[in-house]
């Protein structure tokens, strides 16, 4: 198909993904990579009862999914407290994003974030045509005041921050949070990012309060849950706002074995937290490498670390550009100051030792 035939919008955008994947790192390179820290992926995998049951579900997949995920959403809404109204399930946070932009982007319509945040998210709304006004972040985390404050200049429809960050992995506490959703100004929405939030003190997640139009807070089971691979989220917000995700969203886009794997999840407390204590012990030792070469690593409440590599971003390049020719995928930020950091995920012990291995060499060369 010829451009001619796209909408002018899609005519005048770029052909591209938010991430390069580590597999197309790997076809690139011709050889696969040794340890794979790169994707805040969860690489202890999910509760062996979620695993148990969606390979039960394997030979049902000739069924449809039940779109209206009325299971799972009832097992969440009991989670939470809230009621199923109040929650939508989705194709993972970043599904849920592209109907967030589809429900209120439109050509011209304005978006605040964060400069160097979440690149999915910019992408949903370049591709409904909205203008994109960011602001920096502030010591290494995003700045919730700066945030609304150029929401109210701006009359931005959609104002997102993640809480914990992604890249950075830093955070603010409930408190600045709740100022935050309490600060929203008329005619914008706040989009609460919580991916990280299992991994954060208990002090960083506020209370839900689903009666507020303000504000959409989204999690997903990629994280702590160990469930990327089969792309499951949901958001939680008030009813009439939820009820518009039913106006637009892919009703089948949720797969049977990951709604069933998902339900399995929720009733497996106890993996969950050894889960979150084997990525506290990942952190400490990403933390103890970086100190053994000099550096320092941001104190992170998610399951990466960004470790600062002491210079500017072009060092830091060279040393993510080193560690990929030893084998070990990691990414970085894309923004200064913050790209002066690669950021490292919460591994396996072998994964550990081979990035502890690489580390000191792609230093060296950088």
């Amino acid at each position: 198909m010829s451009a001619k035939h796209f909408t002018p919008l899609v005519a005048s955008l770029p052909s591209t993904v938010p991430f390069v994947g580590p597999e197309a790192q790997e076809r690139a390179r011709g050889k696969t990579f040794r340890a794979r820290i790169g994707a805040n992926e969860n690489v202890f995998g999910p509760s062996p009862k979620a695993v148990a049951a969606m390979q039960e579900a394997v030979a049902q997949t000739w069924m449809y999914a039940d779109p209206e995920n009325h299971d799972l959403k009832s097992a969440l809404a009991a989670y939470h407290a809230v009621a199923p109204e109040n929650i939508v399930v989705g194709e993972g946070i970043d599904g849920l994003l592209g109907y967030v932009a589809r429900m209120f982007v439109e050509p011209g319509v304005k978006v605040v974030t964060s400069l160097g945040a979440y690149p999915t998210f910019n992408f949903h709304v370049a591709g409904y045509g909205g203008e994109l006004v960011t602001v920096p972040y502030r010591d290494d985390r995003e700045n919730p005041d700066a945030l609304i404050d150029m929401a109210k200049r701006t009359g931005a429809r959609l104002i997102y921050i993640s809480n914990p960050d992604n890249p950075m992995g830093t955070w603010w506490g409930a408190e600045a949070i709740s100022e935050m959703i309490a600060n929203v100004p008329d005619g914008s929405l706040l989009v609460l990012d919580e991916a990280y939030g299992e991994f954060a003190p208990e002090s960083v997640v506020p209370p839900l309060d689903v009666s507020n139009p303000n504000v959409l807070r989204f999690r997903t089971f990629s994280k702590a849950r160990g469930m990327a691979g089969a792309r499951i989220g949901y958001a939680m917000g008030e009813a009439e706002l939820i009820k518009g995700f039913d106006k637009i969203r892919n009703h089948f886009g949720v797969n049977r074995i990951a709604q069933i794997g998902a339900l399995a999840s929720l009733s497996d407390e106890a993996y969950l937290a050894e889960v979150i204590s084997n990525v506290s012990a990942a952190r400490d030792r990403i933390t103890a490498i970086a100190e053994a070469s000099g550096l320092s690593a941001l104190p992170s409440a998610s399951n990466f670390v960004a470790v600062d590599c002491g210079k500017d971003g072009d060092f830091a390049r060279a040393v993510l550009g080193a560690l990929i020719d030893q084998d070990i995928f990691v990414r970085m930020p894309g923004v200064a100051p913050q790209d002066r950091c690669i950021r490292v995920g919460a591994g396996l012990p072998a994964d550990l030792d081979a990035f502890e291995e690489a580390f000191p060499k792609a230093l060296a060369r950088g």
